[in-house]
């Protein structure tokens, strides 16, 4: 199955990874499944961390993508679809543009979202599916 998570839970495993459930932890160490991050997420954190609201214990945004990629984590770029289509989810029950984004992606990759944040699970009849 493939899966993008959400930016708390990669923040969770590059830092502080006794915060995830046992579920996404086994989801995200199962080698039979793809595990992806969205663009998005790193550019949520960069922008974060620039802003100083985002701490990251020494280290720096542009080196998460290399720590990700040695735990065979994927990236995926926000493509021109993604954005020109965005419009179409009409509903509006999580306010944060980030989240939104990578809502959309996973329903039009049909992925499986691993998020803790409990407003994901509005969209689930919007096509989203969660796991937590």
């Amino acid at each position: 199955m493939k899966y993008l998570l959400d930016t708390h839970v990669i923040l969770w495993i590059i830092g502080s990874s006794n915060l995830l459930s046992k579920k996404a932890k086994a989801t995200i160490e199962n080698s039979e499944n793809k595990i992806y991050v969205s663009s998005v997420s790193l550019w949520e954190i960069s922008l974060k961390f620039r802003l100083g609201k985002l701490s990251l214990s020494g280290m720096k945004p542009s080196q998460i993508p290399e720590i990700l990629s040695k735990s065979n984590i994927e990236t995926i770029n926000l493509e021109s679809a993604d954005a020109s289509t965005y419009g179409q989810l009409k509903v509006m029950h999580h306010r944060d543009p980030f989240d939104r984004m990578l809502i959309w992606q996973c329903i039009l990759r049909k992925f499986t979202l691993i998020s803790k944040d409990s407003k994901m699970k509005k969209y689930r009849s919007h096509g989203l599916k969660t796991l937590w």
